[in-house]
C-alpha cells in the first residue's frame, strides 16, 4: 500500500486557473497577487473573485524553494491548546522533529472543520515536509484535493479520520473506558454514571467501553446515567454532577471521560459533601495531591507523541510500508477516589 494518500488528477488551482476565470492575463493575477505593479479596481475585484470562487492559495514558501523541494518543517494540527494532553503530546512531537532536523509550524483548528481545512491548506501552501494532524470529525475526503499535487506525508494522532488513509496512531480509549467501569463494578458499585464529552471519537470509544463492562458484569445500563454534554467544560460536569447527586436515585459512582471532566466532577461532589466514587479518564495536574487522591485512566501521552513524529519522519525519509495503525495501551492508577466502595 502507498505510503501517500491517494493521488487524484486535479492539483491545487493555479495562478493560470485565476486568470481563466476572470478572463484576464497571467501577468495581471500576477500583480494582484504579489501587490505589484498597477491594476485597474474592477480587474483587480475580478481577478479577487476568481480567487475565492476556485479556493487559490499563494504558495508562499515555495517562491523561494527550488522546484520539488519541501522545507526542514513539519506541520502540526491539534485541537484545544488549552487542554494539558495537546501540550504534552506538542512537546514530544517537537522534540522528535528537532532530533531529526525539522522545525515544528504549530496551529490549531478548535475543532472547527472549516478553520482545519484552510489551516491543513496554508500549512501545505508553506511547503512543510509533512503533517502531523489531529483530525475533528468531519470527513477527510478533502485531503486528497488540498494534498493531491504535493502529496506531502501526513499522521494522523488521537483520533483515526473519516476519508483519509493514512498512518495513526492512538489511545486504547475502549479498553481503558471498560477498565474504569470494572473497576467501579469490582468496588461494588451497580449505579455508575458516564459523562461524556461531546462525541469525538475518544469519548465515544469511552463510552463504548463504559457499556460493554456493565454488560460483561450482567449489569442493565441505565440511560438516565449517560450524560452527554454540549461542550465538555468543568462547569458543564459540575452542573451536571449535581444533578445526579440530587436526583431521586443518585449514582454511587462516576467515571469522567476528560480530564476537565473530573475537575468538575470533584467540585461538584465537594460541594455537596457527596460520598461518591470517582474514576478519570487522563490524568491532570494535582490529581495526586488532592486529600482525597484521584483514581484515573490514563496512557503515556509523550509516547503518543513521539511515535507520531517517528512515522512521519520515516515517511518524510522514503519508508513505503503499508500504513501503520498503532495503539498504545492505557493503565489505571488506583489512588483513592475510585475504591470508595458502594453504601
Amino acid at each position: 500500500m502507498s505510503s501517500r494518500l491517494p493521488q487524484r488528477q486535479s492539483t491545487r488551482p493555479t495562478m493560470r486557473d485565476v486568470a481563466e476565470r476572470a478572463g484576464v492575463a497571467l501577468v495581471t493575477v500576477s500583480r494582484v497577487v504579489n501587490g505589484i505593479g498597477t491594476v485597474r479596481e474592477e480587474t483587480a475585484d475580478r481577478v479577487n473573485a476568481a480567487i475565492s470562487e476556485i479556493g487559490y492559495q499563494r504558495n508562499e514558501i515555495a517562491r523561494s524553494l527550488r522546484p520539488g523541494q519541501n522545507s526542514m518543517t513539519i506541520g502540526l494540527l491539534l485541537g484545544d491548546l488549552t487542554n494539558p494532553f495537546y501540550a504534552s503530546l506538542a512537546k514530544a512531537a517537537v522534540e522528535v522533529a528537532a532530533h531529526a532536523g525539522y522545525a515544528v509550524l504549530l496551529s490549531t483548528a478548535d475543532e472547527d472543520p472549516k478553520v482545519e481545512r484552510r489551516a491543513v491548506g496554508e500549512l501545505i501552501g508553506r511547503r512543510v515536509a509533512g503533517l502531523i494532524i489531529v483530525p475533528d470529525q468531519g470527513d477527510h475526503a478533502f485531503l486528497q484535493e488540498v494534498n493531491g499535487h504535493d502529496q506531502v506525508p501526513i499522521v494522523f494522532v488521537d483520533r483515526p479520520a473519516t476519508g483519509a488513509e493514512a498512518d495513526v496512531v492512538l489511545v486504547d480509549n475502549e479498553g481503558g473506558g471498560r477498565m474504569a467501569t470494572q473497576h467501579l463494578i469490582d468496588h461494588g458499585h451497580r449505579r455508575i454514571a458516564i459523562l461524556v464529552a461531546p462525541s469525538y471519537y475518544t469519548t465515544g470509544r469511552r463510552l463504548r467501553g463504559y457499556r460493554k463492562a456493565l454488560r460483561q458484569s450482567g449489569i442493565d445500563a441505565d440511560e438516565s446515567l449517560v450524560v452527554t454534554l454540549r461542550r465538555g467544560t468543568t462547569e458543564e460536569a459540575a452542573a451536571a454532577t449535581h444533578t445526579l447527586l440530587t436526583s431521586p436515585h443518585p449514582p454511587t459512582a462516576i467515571f469522567s471521560t476528560t480530564g476537565f471532566l473530573t475537575e468538575g466532577v470533584l467540585r461538584a461532589s465537594q460541594q455537596l459533601h457527596a460520598r461518591i466514587a470517582v474514576v478519570g479518564f487522563d490524568d491532570f495536574k494535582l490529581a495526586d495531591m488532592l486529600p482525597t487522591p484521584v483514581t484515573v485512566v490514563t496512557s503515556d501521552t509523550e509516547e503518543l507523541g513521539r511515535r507520531a513524529a517517528r512515522l512521519l519522519v520515516d515517511r518524510i525519509n522514503g519508508e513505503d510500508s503499508p500504513f501503520h495503525r498503532t495503539v498504545l495501551p492505557s493503565r489505571l492508577i488506583a489512588r483513592g477516589t475510585g475504591e470508595t466502595a458502594a453504601r
